[in-house]
């Protein structure tokens, strides 16, 4: 990988519990990642070790090809998934004081707090105080405050959670803003949906191991799976492919679990003969599927 962060063989052992057993992990500059696992896979202890929060016992983090250095970091937007906010600081004043710690003089954090407060949707709320701000809006400062020094590289662990639906728009939008820049973005998050919309590429990982890595599509069609719908014109026949699980449809609509392998062509051809066809899908899983497949139930 020419440019962006690279993750090898990240390994990192707490006491008797081993949390990472050789975790690989690359975002391509300008490249929005899916980071994704079941809970205590290791994700969170990925993220702090590139952020270097927590030290490896093993294994390599590179950032544009040479090791990651403190000033590299310096350069990094942070968003973790327990709060990180100073409770009794004003949403503007903290967002300006984090863009100082940042290296930012005093006149440009202020500006940049003042733009960044205005994007999460907080412009109304500048003034008020940490603590008196519901979940989801201390989310949006957290977002905030990962941006105002405009970083390179942006790790969110898990950014939409207690996210209404107004503000997982607009983090999606700010995300792909970002990318767009240039930025190298990786995030974690349960809700495989946004995922598969908004990633180009997706890594998922269990028990400390990385597990699989591509985009959405290239995933999905590895499934060994294949989802055959059939929506009827006129009655449901009691009819199903041999060597397929039925599983539960909508109205009017009969869904069926196949091989990969499976020839659909003949398949249609065999649902036309037992009853009136409407409609027809024939696809791999969903990402929450796969999901389940690589790290089980």
């Amino acid at each position: 990988m020419a440019g962006g962060l690279h993750v090898q063989g990240l390994q990192k052992r707490f006491g008797d519990v081993v949390a990472l057993r050789g975790i690989n992990l690359e975002v391509p500059t300008g490249e929005l990642v899916g980071f994704l696992g079941p809970n205590g896979a290791g994700k969170t202890t990925t993220m702090r070790g590139i952020l270097g929060l927590v030290a490896m016992d093993a294994g390599s983090v590179t950032w544009n090809g040479s090791p990651i250095t403190i000033d590299d970091r310096r350069h990094v937007g942070y968003m973790p998934q327990e709060r990180g906010l100073y409770p009794r600081m004003k949403v503007h004043e903290h967002i300006a004081y984090i863009g100082r710690l940042a290296g930012l003089d005093r006149s440009t954090a202020d500006q940049r707090a003042s733009y960044w407060a205005e994007r999460v949707g907080l412009a109304d709320r500048v003034d008020d105080l940490i603590q008196e701000l519901s979940t989801g809006n201390q989310q949006r400062v957290q977002l905030a405050v990962a941006l105002v020094h405009e970083p390179n590289l942006m790790i969110l662990d898990e950014p939409f959670a207690g996210l209404d639906p107004v503000a997982v728009a607009t983090l999606t939008d700010i995300m792909t803003e970002q990318v767009e820049r240039g930025v190298s973005v990786v995030f974690s998050s349960h809700q495989l949906d946004l995922v598969q919309d908004v990633a180009e590429q997706v890594t998922i990982v269990a028990a400390g191991e990385t597990k699989a890595t591509g985009t959405v599509t290239e995933l999905r069609n590895r499934s060994p799976k294949r989802l055959l719908e059939i929506r009827w014109a006129g009655p449901e026949p009691d009819w199903s492919p041999p060597g397929a699980n039925r599983e539960p449809g909508r109205d009017g609509v009969t869904r069926f679990v196949v091989a990969a392998e499976t020839d659909a062509s003949a398949l249609i051809a065999q649902a036309a003969t037992a009853g009136e066809v409407a409609a027809v899908s024939y696809q791999p899983p969903g990402l929450d599927e796969v999901f389940l497949e690589l790290v089980g139930a």
